[in-house]
């Protein structure tokens, strides 16, 4: 679903931000992409989506390049930043009404997933009201639901957790789980180790832009816990 293959991003200054990183997402995994701040993940994802371009390497999705077809490539994909940057003179329901438009999903199916989001993360009573008037969690709650109403084939979320309360955690982890099972698969960058541990089945650890651990999550943690084993990953790479 998501071929990265040696990606490569410098910036002003010929550092990188990213050096030849490849990783292979499948539909059905939900693949959690774990570093420490300015590792290298949200660059990698803002590649992967098609917001900043890239010196070397080659991103596929759906076997499409983000370069040659980008347009393609992002009718397939639903992503959600680490901070939404929403059109506040909106209403929530005309934001929503406006990303079912542009992903051509029928008035039908875009009500009916609507009420079924809005009602799980409980924002359906504001849905009516300006966006500038929403908190932090009310926003990302409406990236969300804006994310999920045309199926994507691929979700890629940066730090999606952030800002959500418990409830909305656990229902948007619940969701992801159903995403995959239906065939999508999930690309995400987190903090939350203990999510991350919980939910996926693949774990990529990116240090300075390079990748230093990749695999499976039970693999990885057969006798550690995530939080042990990317201590231990990161402190060997700083000692190499």
């Amino acid at each position: 679903m998501l071929q990265i293959k040696n990606l490569t991003k410098r910036y002003k200054g010929g550092k990188e931000a990213v050096s030849e990183l490849t990783l292979n997402i499948e539909a059905g995994d939900i693949y959690g992409f774990i570093g420490h701040n300015g590792a290298g993940k949200t660059t990698t994802i803002k590649a992967v989506v098609g917001i900043i371009d890239f010196e070397g390497g080659e991103i596929l999705i759906d076997g499409q390049s983000i370069r040659e077809n980008p347009i393609s490539c992002k009718k397939k994909i639903a992503y959600i930043p680490d901070n939404p940057d929403l059109y506040e003179h909106l209403t929530g329901i005309q934001y929503l009404n406006f990303v079912g438009d542009i992903f051509e999903v029928s008035a039908k199916a875009r009500e009916e997933k609507i009420r079924k989001y809005a009602d799980e993360f409980e924002i359906t009573n504001v849905l009516g009201d300006l966006i500038s008037s929403y908190s932090h969690g009310m926003k990302q709650k409406l990236a969300i639901i804006s994310a999920l109403i045309h199926d994507p084939k691929l979700l890629i979320l940066d730090e999606p957790f952030v800002g959500l309360d418990p409830k909305a955690t656990i229902i948007l982890k619940n969701t992801m789980r159903q995403l995959c099972e239906q065939g999508s698969a999930i690309f995400f960058s987190t903090h939350v180790l203990d999510v991350a541990e919980k939910i996926c089945n693949k774990i990529a650890i990116i240090k300075e832009g390079k990748l230093i651990a990749s695999g499976e999550t039970k693999e990885l943690t057969k006798e550690q816990s995530l939080e042990e084993v990317f201590m231990e990953v990161i402190e060997h790479a700083k000692a190499d």
